[in-house]
């Protein structure tokens, strides 16, 4: 029951399978987060960052973060009403390069929610748990339009 409720999350995510970077949530409570996502040789960045030698954009690597920590929380907190999240700003700090065919493990707490905002510490480990990214983010939870 609860991996169907994870799966929902993901499912429900307002991301195109493009630009959807979560692959699976092997947790989520009231006040954390933890979920997965394999950044594949394939991706239509690697062919242009770098050409010779391509490692993942961090932009990407924080909206991996942003995806796992605040709109998968977001939404459990909401219980799925909220249509998505509003990326307001963040503070990361880059640690290691990800190449092609990495599994990154990203993990959220809950620093505070309130008036629909959320902020949340983040970290990102790559498959081997060295750190990769580790800082902190906040966006605002969007609700669904009434119909």
């Amino acid at each position: 029951m609860i991996l169907d409720y994870l799966e929902r999350i993901v499912a429900n995510l307002p991301y195109g399978e493009g630009f959807k970077f979560v692959d699976r949530l092997l947790e989520v409570d009231e006040e954390s987060v933890v979920g997965i996502y394999t950044f594949r040789s394939d991706a239509y960045f690697y062919q242009h960052h770098f050409k010779d030698e391509p490692i993942t954009p961090g932009v990407l690597l924080t909206e991996c973060m942003a995806q796992i920590g605040l709109a998968c929380l977001g939404s459990h907190l909401v219980e799925g009403s909220q249509k998505g999240v509003a990326f307001t700003e963040n503070h990361i700090r880059f640690l290691k390069t990800v190449p092609p065919n990495t599994t990154v493990i990203v993990s959220a707490k809950k620093e505070y929610f309130r008036f629909n905002k959320l902020k949340v510490i983040v970290q990102m480990l790559d498959e081997h748990e060295d750190k990769v990214a580790e800082g902190w983010m906040s966006g605002i939870m969007l609700a669904q339009k009434e119909e």
